[in-house]
């Protein structure tokens, strides 16, 4: 992060699976949107209420975003901490719009009214068949034994 960027930390729940695309180069990225509600209490009707709704969209690359499709579901509540990014685009009938984005460096489930077992990735570079590499051909070989002595037993 360098300095200037607005880091923030968003609470909230998928309104949607992650979505997992691919650029060019075939570098993963992963889009979700992140709804957050606050809670306020109406004195008036002594009761609790949800308060205006934040739709924020964000994105996250690489590893991240491979874990996060694999962890990550439709309601699941979640944590994203990353940098707020503004982006300006022209509509097809020629109107400015401006839209408020996070780019994610941090995302995972929130534990507040949920658990999660957590399973460690190794930090080992196995190509991603986008990358037009064989995850196969590159694990380590195993040197397994079968019932004949040299065959793998599969």
């Amino acid at each position: 992060m360098s300095t200037g960027d607005t880091i923030l930390t968003i609470t909230g729940n998928l309104t949607g699976d992650p979505e997992l695309r691919f650029t060019g180069t075939g570098t993963a990225v992963v889009a979700f949107t992140v709804a957050a509600s606050r809670r306020v209490y109406d004195q008036a009707t002594g009761k609790w209420q949800d308060g205006d709704t934040l739709f924020l969209r964000c994105s996250a690359w690489r590893e991240l975003a491979d874990h996060a499709v694999e962890s990550l579901t439709k309601g699941t509540r979640v944590i994203v901490t990353g940098r707020l990014k503004q982006r300006t685009y022209e509509t097809a009938e020629g109107k400015k719009r401006t839209v408020y984005e996070v780019d994610a460096d941090d995302v995972g489930p929130s534990l507040k009214w949920a658990t999660a077992k957590i399973a460690k990735t190794s930090r080992d570079k196995v190509p991603h068949p986008a990358d037009g590499g064989d995850p196969w051909q590159a694990a380590p070989a195993v040197a397994a034994v079968g019932a004949d002595g040299d065959r793998p037993p599969f």
